[in-house]
C-alpha cells in the first residue's frame, strides 16, 4: 500500500459522504518528487482497499443491494462494496492542497485508516466516453450518497 487515509469518515456508513475532508498520507519513504505537478489537477483517482471487510464477507451470488428487496438482485460485480473478492474501490476526490507527503482531499468516501493501493491525477480525456446509462435503482439507492455529512440523521 502506498498511503493511508487520515481523518474523514468513520463507521462504514453508506450515505452522507459529501463535504468531508481527509488526508491521503503517503508512506514516509516516498520521494516527494512523486507528487511534483499534482497540485495542478482538480481531482485524483484513488484506488483503496476495504480493509475492514473480511474474506468471509465476500458474496459470490446475486443479491439485492443493501439487502433491500425493492431493488433487483444483481451479481457480485454490480455492487460497489466490500463483498467483492478483491475488496478494492475507486474514488475521485477533489484535491485541495499538498503539504509534503499529505494530499488534502474532499469527498473521498474511504474511512479513516483505509489503505490506499494507488492514486493518480484525473485526466478528463481518460474518463468514460459516450453516453452512460444505468437502471433506476442506483439513482434511488444513492440519492443521499453525496449529501453533506453534516446533514446525516
Amino acid at each position: 500500500m502506498i498511503a493511508t487515509v487520515v481523518g474523514g469518515h468513520t463507521g462504514r456508513l453508506d450515505d452522507y459522504k459529501g463535504g468531508v475532508q481527509s488526508i491521503i498520507r503517503l508512506n514516509p519513504k516516498t520521494p516527494a518528487e512523486t507528487l511534483q505537478g499534482i497540485e495542478e489537477f482538480s481531482h485524483l483517482q484513488v484506488v483503496w482497499y476495504f480493509h475492514a471487510g473480511s474474506p468471509d464477507d465476500v458474496a459470490l451470488h446475486a443479491r439485492s443491494p443493501r439487502d433491500n428487496p425493492q431493488w433487483p438482485a444483481t451479481g457480485t460485480y454490480v455492487h460497489h462494496n466490500h463483498r467483492r473478492p478483491a475488496r478494492i474501490a475507486v474514488s475521485y476526490p477533489r484535491l485541495l492542497r499538498v503539504e509534503g507527503l499529505d494530499l488534502y482531499v474532499e469527498d473521498l468516501d474511504a474511512d479513516d485508516g483505509t489503505p490506499i493501493v494507488d492514486l493518480v491525477a484525473v485526466f478528463k480525456e481518460m474518463l468514460p466516453r459516450g453516453p452512460m446509462f444505468q437502471p433506476a435503482w442506483p439513482t434511488e439507492m444513492l440519492a443521499n450518497y453525496w449529501a453533506n455529512a453534516e446533514e446525516r440523521p
